[in-house]
């Protein structure tokens, strides 16, 4: 019963940033919100495969969260180096 609720309030909380993240990368008036509301929602994503990992009892999406967390920090750092190019000081 506990594990149940659990996860419907781990459901809900997953989707309600996932969907904030995704109107912030809409409507982000600059380059680097879109990209901090993209690393958002890769944790989430990966925050979401974690969950389904614990609640199923399987280590299966490992790999998935092992990708998924070097896309955002190689992203991250590329984004950051371009912007730091583009900065005229």
């Amino acid at each position: 019963m506990f594990l149940t609720v659990a996860m419907y309030t781990v459901g809900i909380c997953v989707a309600a940033t996932a969907a904030m993240a995704v109107i912030r990368i809409v409507r982000g008036p600059s380059i680097l919100d879109r990209m901090i509301a993209s690393d958002v929602l890769l944790a989430t994503i990966i925050c979401g495969l974690a969950a389904d990992m614990i609640h199923r009892e399987h280590t299966y999406n490992v790999p998935v969260i092992l990708v998924l967390a070097i896309m955002g920090m190689v992203g991250s750092i590329s984004v950051a180096r371009y912007v730091s190019k583009q900065d005229p000081q």
